[in-house]
């Protein structure tokens, strides 16, 4: 746990943080969020955008899994648990795209 957050985290809590820290990230979120639709509407940004949409996204998914979730703070076989649903996911909707989109239009 980094020094940052553990000047959060409760004594009585079970090691999760403060609802002000749950503030501060939900703020966080927020800010990305603006920060998504401004990108979208910045036609200087077009050649760009698909991955910067993808990077911000990844971003506010981290940040939900590691606070929401409570996975920063619990027991690392729950992050193991859910990293390995989360490689399953990825895995099967790469190969159903590439299985149904992909080999079609190849003519495979």
């Amino acid at each position: 746990m980094s020094s940052e957050v553990a000047t959060h985290v409760q004594e009585g809590n079970g090691g999760h943080a403060s609802p002000g820290f749950y503030w501060a990230i939900g703020g966080i979120l927020t800010v990305i969020t603006a920060v998504e639709v401004a990108i979208f509407y910045i036609p200087a940004l077009a050649g760009a955008m698909v991955p910067l949409l993808l990077t911000a996204s990844a971003t506010k998914f981290l940040l939900v899994v590691m606070f929401f979730m409570h996975l920063k703070f619990d027991s690392k076989i729950f992050s193991g648990l859910f990293l390995a649903g989360m490689v399953l996911a990825t895995f099967m909707t790469v190969a159903l795209t590439v299985l149904f989109h992909v080999l079609p239009r190849l003519g495979a």
